[in-house]
């Protein structure tokens, strides 16, 4: 990437992060502390069936000039990206299949999933996991594939960092149709507005476990893995290697580059993958 560019990108990122901590009254953020009576965090979101909504699912719908298609079913959705989380800016408002958004609930907005639907979310950094109900569009930013309600993302740890790097993956509701969970434990109206959840206890809090890596590419002989690490070097991206796999039954060569330590330091390889005419790195774990 060139260095004026990779610094004009910093620069925005460092500017929407100053921005985010200030006091107006019309940026999103976390509800207030201090609450007198708190409730504990909310339980995951309960799979059930659902009709498709007659709100939000297009087919094709079109945002900011650049138009989004509604994938037809949710069936073998799964994705490593960057999660976000939005809050108290959006608390009340409704979302695209006509539901008040509410922080405090298990939910989360989606580009393309059918709504709503119903995934697992995992933190890769720390192995966190929840299961949310998808009920609206978003987030509408470049390398974001999900954004989280307040109480999913407490739960997953990241709210202080605002973004992490998650996996998604839809689950399949297939019991059978009269095996359903009874209004009172999954209703079938939007839940009322709730107070806001409590933050874990600072020691609480788990340590990162995981080390996160983007693969670029895997080879099966080593002079072809060799010349994608040339040309990531000669980009500049130096923390480029090679890891051998014999797990297999034969030699495989991935291309890999970290350790990243946070989604800001992903947004910035992306970039620069981007430029060299690579897409679509992935993330794995060790």
């Amino acid at each position: 990437m060139p260095r004026n560019r990779l610094h004009f990108l910093l620069l925005m990122l460092l500017c929407a992060s100053l921005a985010a901590c200030g006091s107006n009254k019309n940026k999103d953020g976390p509800p207030r502390s201090g609450s007198a009576s708190i409730p504990d965090l909310p339980d995951d979101a309960i799979p059930r069936r659902e009709p498709r909504s007659k709100y939000g699912n297009g087919p094709v719908y079109e945002v900011l000039g650049k138009r989004y298609t509604v994938m037809a079913s949710s069936s073998g959705y799964k994705e490593r990206g960057v999660a976000s989380w939005y809050g108290k800016k959006f608390h009340g408002n409704l979302t695209s299949n006509r539901e008040p958004y509410d922080m405090y609930a298990m939910t989360a907005a989606h580009k393309s999933l059918p709504l709503p639907t119903y995934v697992r979310v995992r933190n890769l950094s720390n192995n966190r996991t929840v299961v949310v109900r998808v009920n609206d569009r978003g987030p509408f930013v470049h390398n974001r594939i999900i954004d989280l309600s307040y109480s999913a993302a407490l739960k997953l740890d990241m709210v202080k960092d605002g973004t992490s790097l998650v996996e998604v993956q839809a689950i399949n509701f297939n019991a059978p149709p009269g095996d359903r969970p009874t209004r009172k434990v999954v209703p079938e109206e939007p839940a009322p507005v709730s107070t806001p959840p409590p933050a874990p206890p600072a020691d609480s809090t788990r340590k990162i476990e995981n080390t996160i890596y983007a693969q670029v590419g895997a080879f099966g002989t080593r002079e072809n893995a060799e010349r994608r690490l040339a040309a990531l070097r000669s980009g500049g991206i130096g923390t480029a290697f090679v890891a051998e796999d014999t797990s297999g039954g034969s030699n495989l060569y991935r291309v890999r580059v970290g350790p990243i330590k946070n989604a800001l330091q992903y947004d910035l390889l992306v970039e620069e993958l981007e430029n060299l005419g690579i897409s679509d790195p992935y993330l794995v774990t060790e």
